[in-house]
């Protein structure tokens, strides 16, 4: 776990110090896009490859949707709710 910390906190130091250089802040954003579609495809073979989540597919689809379901609703309501209490110009002054 200190490793990943350790990763992590360097890679802030370096990106603090290369705030500034346009072209690194580019190459940054595709090397990072690459790596997440990169880590959800690995992902994507581990669950495809684990015979009990495919068994049970059919039940844990549903308990999928339901959380995502849930997850969103609640993302908008607070989204919302956010918007109202710290971005809404009051048009009245």
């Amino acid at each position: 776990m200190i490793t990943v910390l350790l990763i992590m906190a360097a890679g802030m130091l370096l990106g603090y110090f290369l705030r500034e250089k346009k072209k690194f802040l580019k190459i940054s954003e595709k090397m990072t896009t690459i790596s997440i579609f990169t880590l959800l495809f690995m992902l994507g073979i581990g669950v495809g490859l684990n015979e009990k989540i495919i068994n049970g597919l059919d039940e844990i689809g549903w308990q999928a949707v339901s959380i995502t379901f849930g997850a969103v609703l609640g993302s908008l309501v607070f989204a919302y709710f956010t918007y109202q209490l710290f971005f809404k110009i009051d048009h009245e002054k």
